[in-house]
């Protein structure tokens, strides 16, 4: 696992084709991927915004902050919190010239921009001009010290707003209780005004700055309808929406922060110290981001591991849960890896270090996530092309109601303007684009909590479409590596116990994988070999006790003359069964068989059967002979098993697969079954813990070898789509009433936020709880 940036890194991805359902990432963040899409960059219209993100090209992306684009300056930008503040930036950047490349962070507010010489007070200047304020991160540790300032920032902001909406109610209050009078009249333009400047300048400037590029969003909105308000001596209400929508804006960006930062919490989990080996022999506690690859670090019983390594020493059980879902802890011993974050439980470990800190398991799981979550779903495209002509619609419709009602309704030009501004506080359509993002990142961190890995929003909603899928036999349904199944004594007038030992201290000194199966499941005592000789394509011999045997297959019994009618029938038996045969012989007589076999993982069956309960169809694809595969379908519970097929003959049968049944899905490792993954709708990787190249080809990566993850992430898929659309219907329905009462009842425009901002909270509340499903 030294590969550095596995996951983060501009990758050739397996599918290197169109995806049949479109252009599946937005390029609107930090992703760069060789497989081609049908738009650069899709509009960005959240609260309301159609922008083009212009022709500015993305950074390569780092695996984290310290691998910032060579050459380029990070920035934190406090207020940037939507993809809306994101296109803002992008466009009003288009007309600098020299500026090479954007990569954005919006769960980090961070943007990395690259510009050539003396570009960058002018692009600054421009961001500046939009109404953001660009805070300079020069050191990558910088953006952890700015942590506790913009939380900080945060508090003081809430003390700010909570002062606006005093103000402002105190206003309110004056307007209900005081009799008229100027001096009445004056106190309330005093506290409005000062309501709104406490609450609503950076609203004022972007925007203003939004409105002389022709462009209408929430803060265009808010900004004309608080002004217009204004003028038509509504001034306490003026001061109310603007206090009441900046708190709830603060409010929503915070809940919006914990959906975005829902992986983060997984970083915690790997210490930020470990124990490691000093050139002298003694053990010094040092950070774990300053330790080098191949250096030694030891955890006792208790202890999270820091860093990914091997076990160079001791035995124990792992915690795996945190990186792969596993609920039972995994026995480690010499020559096994640990990741960090997990929790060692038994026995003090050493072991040698594989990853630096900012590239362990841990990290780029993270990273990729992170990736996933600026990726944008269909139903997120969908609401985004929706909301890019819904908002100017209903700011013409607001314009109509100012303009024509007084001549057709029996309503005068102040309660027509007034109605006007209410549709136009009320026509913001932020919870209805919020809600989707928020969705799609709890979907993909409740996922990574479980050892599910989805590379992007699309996966996630296509995953529901799956009518099939295919699973290869090696490492997916079994167990991918020999075990020795049946040992039989042949002779009858030998000895068990003695066959037994004779032939586990052979196999022992052999490294064919099908002898150390042999050894490992015999429990013989062994015995001192002597003369141990290999013979090629047949098996070994050797000497014990001065009495020659050989260790070998079918064909090395045959040469030596020693098969027989009933040997015979039962070497067919195990062949039928999928199964290696490896005989013990002496000179005379063959004395013990012992069948080797791939088992079926403990999983599969229930897995197999979870996918037909939700109407999935399983289907197996391997290269292994068809005898076999047939075995191990029929116990797994698959019907379909093709057997002998060459990686071109996969990529057929995916395509026959989805001919016959619609969306299919297909597992692999990524190499040999680029193919038939390239085809498929969603391609899953099996075992992703530590293989670099499962986690670069596959959509899904399931961090644990466990096939039942398949199907929890259909569930999923299916479960975020319904709350998806519970969404969708939620934003537009609380807007369908307000439209009316606005229209023809007695709304006003403190109680159009509250709809608008209490839409937004609903929704992002209910997106929200797909982090806290467990299955």
């Amino acid at each position: 696992m030294t590969n550095e940036n596995a996951l983060t890194r501009p990758v050739p991805h397996a599918h290197s084709h169109p995806h049949p359902h479109g252009d599946d990432h937005d390029h609107g963040h930090e992703h760069e991927h060789a497989k081609p899409h049908a738009q650069s960059h899709a509009e960005h219209s959240c609260c309301g915004s159609a922008s083009p993100c212009g022709p500015i090209p993305l950074a390569p992306a780092g695996a984290d902050n310290a691998d910032v684009p060579k050459g380029a300056l990070l920035f934190r930008i406090p207020t940037m919190d939507c993809a809306v503040e994101e296109s803002e930036i992008r466009r009003a950047l288009e007309p600098v010239a020299g500026v090479k490349a954007l990569r954005f962070r919006l769960g980090e507010r961070t943007m990395a921009i690259t510009t050539e010489d003396g570009a960058l007070p002018e692009a600054l200047a421009a961001i500046r001009k939009a109404g953001f304020k660009p805070e300079p991160l020069n050191a990558p540790g910088e953006q952890a010290a700015a942590a506790p300032a913009q939380i900080a920032g945060m508090n003081m902001g809430l003390v700010r707003l909570v002062a606006a909406l005093v103000l402002a109610i105190a206003a309110e209050s004056i307007s209900f209780m005081a009799p008229d009078g100027m001096g009445f009249k004056a106190a309330e333009v005093v506290l409005a005004l000062g309501a709104i400047g406490l609450a609503g300048l950076d609203t004022y400037k972007k925007g203003f700055a939004a409105l002389v590029r022709g462009r209408l969003n929430i803060n265009a909105l808010m900004a004309v309808a608080v002004t217009g308000a204004f003028i038509i001596g509504q001034w306490p209400e003026a001061a109310m929406v603007m206090a009441l929508y900046a708190i709830a804006e603060l409010i929503e960006a915070r809940a919006v922060d914990r959906a975005r930062n829902a992986i983060q919490s997984l970083l915690a989990l790997a210490p930020e110290q470990a124990e490691v080996k000093q050139a002298d022999g003694s053990w010094q506690t040092v950070m774990a981001n300053t330790v080098a690859l191949g250096a030694v670090a030891r955890i006792r019983p208790g202890e999270r591991v820091p860093l990914d390594g091997v076990v160079t020493e001791g035995t124990s059980a792992i915690d795996q849960a945190p990186v792969t879902g596993e609920s039972i802890p995994v026995d480690k011993t010499v020559g096994d890896p640990v990741f960090a974050g997990t929790i060692n439980q038994t026995a003090a470990l050493e072991f040698r270090v594989t990853a630096v800190a900012s590239n362990t398991t841990l990290a780029r799981i993270i990273h990729a996530v992170e990736e996933a979550q600026g990726s944008r779903a269909p139903t997120q495209r969908f609401v985004d092309r929706f909301a890019a002509v819904y908002t100017p619609t209903v700011f013409v419709l607001a314009l109509a109601v100012a303009v024509l009602t007084p001549l057709f309704m029996d309503w005068t030009r102040m309660q027509s303007v007034y109605k006007a501004l209410v549709l136009l506080v009320i026509a913001c359509p932020c919870a209805l684009v919020i809600s989707t993002p928020v969705t799609v990142v709890s979907a993909l961190a409740s996922a990574a909590r479980r050892g599910i890995l989805i590379k992007g929003g699309t996966y996630l909603e296509e995953a529901r479409k799956l009518k099939a899928i295919a699973l290869d036999k090696t490492g997916t349904i079994t167990e991918g590596k020999p075990k020795l199944v049946e040992s039989v004594l042949l002779d009858a007038s030998g000895n068990e116990a003695v066959a037994f030992a004779v032939a586990a201290s052979i196999a022992g000194r052999s490294d064919h994988p099908v002898s150390k199966a042999i050894a490992e499941g015999l429990k013989s005592q062994r015995q001192e070999v002597a003369d141990f000789t290999a013979l090629p394509g047949r098996g070994v011999g050797a000497t014990l006790s001065g009495q020659a045997y050989v260790l070998g297959n079918h064909r090395l019994i045959e040469e030596r003359g020693l098969c027989s009618p009933a040997l015979e029938a039962e070497l067919k038996r195990h062949e039928e069964a999928g199964r290696t045969v490896t005989l013990l012989a002496s000179d005379t007589a063959v004395l013990a068989l012992f069948a080797v076999a791939d088992t079926i993982k403990e999983s599969s069956q229930a897995a197999v059967a979870e996918l037909r309960a939700l109407g999935v169809t399983p289907v197996m694809l391997t290269g292994d002979n068809t005898a076999t595969a047939k075995t191990i379908g029929a116990h797994a519970g698959i019907d379909d098993v093709r057997g002998n097929l060459l990686p071109e003959e996969k990529l057929d049968a995916i395509k026959a697969m989805q001919q016959r049944y619609g969306a299919a899905a297909m597992t692999g490792d990524g190499i040999n079954d680029a193919p038939a993954l390239a085809q498929a709708d969603i391609g899953f990787a099996m075992g992703g813990a530590g293989t670099d190249t499962a986690m670069e080809a596959a959509d899904v990566v399931i961090m644990n070898d466990d096939l039942r993850r398949i199907p929890e992430t259909i569930r999923l898929s299916r479960r975020a789509h319904s709350v998806l659309w519970q969404n969708i219907t939620l934003a537009l329905g609380i807007k369908a009433v307000f439209f009316v009462l606005a229209v023809f009842g007695s709304a006003t425009m403190w109680m159009a936020v509250f709809a608008d901002m209490g839409a937004s909270l609903l929704v992002v509340a209910n997106g929200l709880r797909l982090m806290r499903v467990a299955k």
